[in-house]
């Protein structure tokens, strides 16, 4: 996880017209889209919207010339998260349809419903779209960004200081895992390695772990130190100077919003 971390970081480098596309524009496209797709009811009407969405998205991933196999990669990893959440609607009747048609039985009196499946199947296309999109978001635009962006769309100055801390110190937290990672390598310790005792493979885990946060805590204390020094304070604010958009952004945002209403209005008039 922590590799993948610096992975995704790495992919943010990049340069393409999204990577250098304003974060707020990126912002505010990705909520956009998430809001549209959300607001569609839970019809077959959504099968439309999604499907000129995620040709929307395909689209902005072919722009940012990033590979195919990345988007997969972070598909499937939150795929535990939402596709548990998608496979238990089989089981559950919902609200948004009043007659049931049990399609199969299971031990233990629980039933599926072919109504149920095409609400998940439904929940699992808003998914999708959704998920897309913040992918596309994360990949593209640095960590930094993000914070810059969500300050000058008007986050509070105190959470946005709250969120630099939190990402100085998960990529701080990132480097001594490496470092511990690596001294372990160098002594050709595997934990997974059965020629080795159980008891001494998780006794020098616990001292990996324990030293992990030792030094993780001292880099933060060493840090904090520093911040202090330079003048930081409980009334410091992080300040971003005002950017004004170009025309060319402008332009990207108004197109993309356009794109993004329009899907809704046709999935609409298509039902």
């Amino acid at each position: 996880m922590i590799e993948d971390l610096f992975f995704l970081e790495k992919q943010a480098y990049r340069d393409s017209f999204l990577h250098r596309l304003d974060t707020r524009v990126k912002i505010l496209v990705s909520f956009a889209v998430i809001i549209a797709i959300v607001a569609v009811p839970y019809s077959p009407v959504v099968y439309i919207a999604a499907g000129i969405l995620f040709l929307f998205f395909l689209a902005l991933w072919a722009i940012s010339r990033i590979s195919p196999v990345v988007y997969l990669k972070r598909l499937l990893a939150i795929v535990p998260v939402w596709g548990l959440i998608i496979l238990f609607q089989i089981f559950i009747k919902n609200r948004y349809f009043t007659e049931y048609h049990v399609i199969a039985l299971l031990p233990l009196g629980v039933s599926i419903y072919a109504e149920s499946i095409q609400f998940a199947c439904i929940l699992g296309v808003k998914f999708l779209v959704s998920i897309s999109f913040i992918i596309l978001l994360s990949v593209t635009t640095k960590t930094q960004d993000l914070l810059q962006g969500a300050s000058r769309l008007g986050l509070p100055a105190e959470f946005a200081l709250a969120l630099a801390m939190m990402i100085r110190y998960l990529f701080v937290f990132g480097y001594i895992y490496r470092k511990v990672n690596e001294a372990l390598a160098t002594r050709c310790f595997h934990p997974l390695d059965w020629r080795l005792p159980y008891r001494y493979r998780i006794r020098q885990l616990g001292y990996a772990i324990g030293t992990l946060f030792l030094r993780s805590y001292e880099q933060g204390e060493r840090v904090y130190t520093s911040m202090c020094c330079r003048g930081y304070g409980k009334h410091s604010h992080l300040v971003f100077d005002k950017r004004p958009l170009s025309a060319g952004e402008w332009a990207f945002l108004s197109v993309s919003l356009s794109i993004t209403l329009g899907a809704v209005i046709i999935a609409f008039l298509m039902a």
